[in-house]
């Protein structure tokens, strides 16, 4: 029987940081490095972030290993709820996995570190995802799938924390985890 785990043994364990896209690894990356987050590079698989998003590449990669007397603990960082990861069983058995959601799209940080959140729900009537509203409304172009962009945006770790914390503030479904949540207590 699997035991429950709350995001504490974070600090602890090892943890598989799997990133949807270039956006979300910027923002660990940036999180690890000013050492805002449960876990640290030191207990982070490989010592870095990985774009391995289904079940068996992360199977595969990270958990053909013994971490005794650890455990790795898998998190999915995406904005998808549709996008299905279900560990073998034997996997399954000996490795919790959280999936923390960026829900509708990580570029909401953009939008409301831009101050455009409210602008942004007005024109969101009309369906505009949040990437497109930060290309063509906010004139940021392609670049907001870029690493780099993400990197040096959000250069000011205190800008990022405090739109982090807006964002977990207005979010609808507050059962869902967020980056948020991976925050050390003192950055919440």
């Amino acid at each position: 029987m699997r035991r429950i785990i709350d995001l504490g043994d974070l600090k602890t364990e090892y943890v598989i940081c799997s990133c949807e896209g270039a956006a979300e690894e910027a923002l660990m990356d940036i999180l690890l490095d000013n050492n805002c987050l449960l876990f640290s590079r030191e207990n982070l698989v490989g010592h870095k972030v990985t774009r391995k998003r289904k079940a068996v590449e992360i199977q595969q990669e990270f958990l053909n290993r013994d971490y005794s007397p650890h455990r790795a603990i898998v998190v999915r960082i995406l904005d998808s709820r549709s996008e299905k990861f279900k560990l073998s069983a034997l996997y399954a058995e000996r490795h919790d996995v959280y999936t923390i959601r960026t829900t509708p799209e990580i570029e909401m940080l953009l939008i409301i570190a831009e101050g455009k959140a409210a602008a942004f729900r007005q024109q969101s009537k009309s369906k505009i995802k949040p990437s497109e509203y930060c290309k063509s409304v906010l004139k940021m172009g392609n670049r907001v799938k870029s690493r780099n962009f993400w990197l040096e945006y959000f250069v000011d770790i205190n800008m990022l924390l405090q739109v982090i914390r807006q964002y977990h503030q207005t979010k609808s479904d507050k059962s869902e985890l967020s980056i948020y949540d991976l925050l050390k207590e003192e950055y919440r």
